[in-house]
């Protein structure tokens, strides 16, 4: 069920207005409607009100049914797979934020993590004498 609107500062348009504007039938925005294209907000009267986004997806509907042939079934397929797209997208970036972030935190005190990583071990501890250390391997 779409959403009431209430003033947010931005245009919304009635379907004659839309229809107007995109030269087609009010029906036909109604079909689009009816085929969950199209969601526009609804006013406390229940007359359509069709914001400033609505109109970008029906611009986006009509190219691809207009210019490109495509039937409804196809559209919503396209629109849905864009939708996903765009959320992935997010999703990366976000993950891409929080690798920044980890890899800025990680380098500034990388030097305090190798010193704790690591034991110190001096070569005495392994058997190993100044002499053979300074020669090389002992022969058998």
């Amino acid at each position: 069920m779409p959403t009431k609107r209430t003033g947010t500062g931005r245009g919304y348009y009635m379907i004659s207005a839309v229809a107007s504007k995109y030269n087609i039938h009010p029906q036909t925005l109604r079909l689009y409607e009816r085929e969950g294209l199209l969601k526009p907000s609804r006013t406390d009267g229940n007359t359509r009100l069709y914001s400033d986004e609505d109109l970008q997806e029906l611009e986006t509907i009509l190219a691809l049914t207009r210019d490109l042939g495509v039937n409804l079934a196809g559209v919503e397929i396209i629109l849905n797979m864009r939708r996903k797209m765009e959320r992935m997208q997010r999703e990366v970036n976000e993950f891409m934020q929080y690798v920044k972030h980890e890899l800025a935190r990680g380098l500034g005190d990388w030097e305090q993590r190798l010193n704790t990583a690591l034991v110190p071990t001096s070569a005495s501890e392994f058997g190993v004498t100044h002499a053979e250390r300074d020669s090389g391997p002992a022969d058998s």
